[in-house]
């Protein structure tokens, strides 16, 4: 869910600017799942640009506010918003943990790494969201520590329905500062991309493992 429409199109702007969303709708990416794309998003270049960091990072931070009021802990999945989440946590003067995809083999053997208390409440941070499962692993993991998860809150989504979903089924509330919709308009509106590159776009996302195989 989008909680501030200005705060998404200028997300969107930010992203689409320094090239941590790339449309290729004429050559597209191949995704680990095996999904080809027309669009791949890697937030964490975001870290490498100072000035629109700390605008993301402000903007979690003002909406886990607004949202949850301050938790006790910010919890981030790793590893692509290991990052973010440390800054959001910073900024928010809070204790910062994130968790692993499965725990470690070795040594202590964590899956959630940083101190985290039983029944502390705890505000996930996300990069991307695409068809939400690793979130929710996340989730998982933090649920068996006995911490009481207010939400997830991500930076984009690329707003599959399967996504929205697996939240509800898992009754996790997700807000994104932008997502896919929001995205294509700001791309529309700066010429990022033809028309008939952005039928491309929307196309896929109706059915990209059907898309993927056209």
């Amino acid at each position: 869910m989008i909680l501030n429409k200005d705060t998404a199109e200028k997300t969107a702007d930010l992203l689409l600017q320094i090239n941590a969303i790339k449309l290729q709708p004429q050559n597209p990416f191949l995704w680990a799942s095996g999904w080809k794309s027309p669009i791949y998003c890697d937030n964490r270049v975001i870290l490498s640009y100072p000035p629109i960091r700390n605008y993301v990072r402000e903007h979690i931070a003002q909406q886990i506010e607004t949202l949850y009021g301050k938790p006790d802990v910010i919890a981030a999945v790793a590893t692509g918003a290991i990052g973010i989440g440390m800054l959001v946590a910073d900024y928010l003067n809070l204790p910062f943990v994130y968790v692993r995809p499965e725990a470690k083999g070795h040594g202590r053997q964590n899956q959630i790494e940083g101190k985290l208390d039983a029944n502390q409440s705890v505000v996930v941070v996300e990069d991307l969201i695409s068809t939400g499962k690793s979130s929710l692993n996340a989730v998982k993991a933090l649920n068996e520590a006995q911490v009481k998860v207010k939400g997830m809150i991500a930076i984009f989504t690329y707003g599959f329905q399967i996504a929205q979903d697996n939240f509800k089924k898992e009754n996790i509330a997700l807000h994104t500062l932008s997502d896919y919709d929001h995205l294509l308009g700001q791309a529309e509106k700066a010429n990022y991309i033809s028309n008939k590159e952005l039928d491309t776009i929307k196309s896929w996302r109706e059915n990209p493992a059907e898309w993927s195989n056209t």
